[in-house]
């Protein structure tokens, strides 16, 4: 959209989440901000068409927000025009036992998009700088040599993590994942409201969990361990988008603007030629077909 810069959003250096907007609507309504997604959706659902015909990039899409953020519905929503063969959703729970058994980012790995692939992550290997860092008790439960308590945890610890994704991360991007990071970023207030909407209709009281409250006493802490991940992990070629996520269908149009416009810069992804042979008798490859009909 002409009046996204899209620019904005993205982390160049570093931020501070508190001076960062949560709201954003562009005085647009929300049937105007739904026509428009739908027309981004589209261009967006084309080209992965082309993607996947070309087969030699993949797009790895993590999204990371507070509960109630917005995420799920904006995945339902942006995604809604593309083949779904192109397009793998995963969502990151608590580590199992055979996870655990592994190093933190195996099973991110086991779900990366193939080439030609869009891949979503919704919550992402960042969890393990986020909820183990609010809760670093539940790194314990990885058994990682040296660690043996709680008070092993320390800031190298940490920063030695910050590290090892961005690794991981350069290592996709060089063998061809484009990569985008979205913090949905939710005020306090506009959490509080979707929680009690939660338990205010029936029809979302699956939605709602105990544990929501619980964590939302920790807000501040996530809030700083947001902004230290983001901080420490936004490069050139991985880069981090803070989203103000108080609109739904606001953000909805931030984030199909960014993907589009960044992707459309990829002036090598296009449909594969025919080789010369083929294109040479695709006339008599035509008549061949004809033909059948009079047989």
């Amino acid at each position: 959209m002409d009046y996204i810069n899209t620019e904005k959003y993205r982390v160049h250096e570093s931020i501070q989440i508190s001076k960062v907007p949560s709201f954003e609507d562009f005085g647009k309504t929300d049937k105007q901000l739904k026509k428009d997604l739908s027309k981004v959706r589209r261009e967006l659902g084309e080209f992965q068409d082309i993607l996947y015909a070309h087969n030699k990039y993949s797009v790895l899409i993590c999204l990371q927000g507070m509960d109630t953020a917005g995420k799920d519905s904006l995945v339902r929503e942006v995604f809604k025009d593309f083949n779904v063969r192109g397009v793998h959703v995963h969502s990151f729970k608590v580590p199992t036992e055979l996870e655990l058994d592994h190093n933190y980012l195996w099973r991110h790995y086991l779900v990366l998009p193939a080439k030609g692939k869009f891949g979503v992550f919704n919550r992402t290997h960042y969890e393990n700088v986020l909820v183990t860092r609010v809760h670093p008790e539940y790194i314990l439960n990885e058994r990682i040599p040296g660690i043996h308590n709680v008070d092993d945890i320390d800031q190298k610890f940490w920063d030695k993590r910050f590290e090892q994704i961005n690794n991981f991360e350069r290592h996709l991007h060089e063998n061809g994942t484009i990569i985008f990071k979205f913090f949905l970023h939710l005020s306090k207030e506009e959490q509080r409201q979707r929680l009690l909407r939660r338990l205010a209709h029936r029809e979302k009281h699956w939605k709602f969990s105990p544990g929501d409250l619980k964590e939302r006493k920790l807000w501040d802490k996530y809030q700083y361990c947001y902004e230290e991940a983001i901080n420490n992990t936004t490069k050139e070629h991985a880069p981090w988008y803070t989203i103000p996520a108080d609109s739904k269908k606001a953000a909805r149009v931030i984030v199909a603007s960014i993907l589009l416009e960044r992707l459309k810069k990829y002036k090598d992804i296009k449909e594969p030629t025919l080789e010369a042979e083929i294109m040479a008798n695709l006339d008599d490859y035509e008549n061949q077909l004809r033909s059948e009909k009079n047989d």
